[in-house]
């Protein structure tokens, strides 16, 4: 009776609390003192420190590679744009007459001094047509709204999603794959989260 009363009274039965090597790091934990203002601080600097070192996983940031600025000299290049709509192949000799020219440049580019390009790796993003090697035209002055496609940064690694809204208010980031091997980026407090331009456009070469 006496060994039930102590261990109702606080005494500690064998194995509990928690295990060694459980928790964030998965290591033996040590007891510290900081300061009661800085303890806000340091569990956020934790945490993103934490993320960093995570290896890749199925939820990783398809982080794009090669930034790249429009050249110079964006003078027109006006290349005929044939009125036929057809599903592959050329327009027939019977409807040869142009409806207009088009600049390549004009088209793809709003502002040559807030746009770049960037090349897109990974396969998050297929269903809306952006496919290992494009590039993708990121104009910066744009304000991103809900529903954009955007360039963001997420504790110093860029990434190419569907800016979207969590239930709580808070941004998340939406892939364009189906299979499942891409989850939603949810932004938590304590993040490094910043959006570098929305995606206006994309291109690719096929030869």
């Amino acid at each position: 009776m006496n060994e039930m009363v102590d261990q109702k009274a606080g005494g500690k039965r064998p194995g509990a609390g928690r295990k060694p090597g459980a928790g964030l790091y998965q290591e033996a934990t040590t007891v510290m003192r900081v300061p009661a203002s800085q303890k806000a601080a340091i569990r956020q600097l934790l945490a993103s420190d934490a993320r960093k070192q995570r290896p890749p996983s199925a939820n990783s940031l398809d982080s794009p590679q090669s930034f790249a600025q429009p050249a110079r000299d964006t003078s027109g290049i006006a290349l005929p744009l044939f009125q036929s709509k057809v599903a592959a192949g050329f327009p027939s000799p019977a409807d040869d007459h142009i409806e207009q020219r088009l600049d390549p440049n004009e088209y793809l580019i709003d502002q040559a001094d807030t746009t770049f390009f960037v090349t897109i790796q990974g396969e998050s993003m297929i269903e809306v047509g952006l496919m290992p090697g494009d590039k993708a035209v990121v104009d910066k002055n744009k304000q991103a709204v809900m529903g954009d496609i955007v360039l963001a940064m997420i504790d110093g690694e860029f990434t190419i999603k569907t800016l979207s809204r969590q239930k709580n208010g808070k941004p998340q980031l939406l892939p364009a794959n189906a299979s499942g091997k891409y989850r939603p980026i949810l932004i938590e407090d304590g993040m490094q989260f910043e959006i570098w331009g929305v995606v206006i456009g994309s291109f690719r070469r096929f030869r």
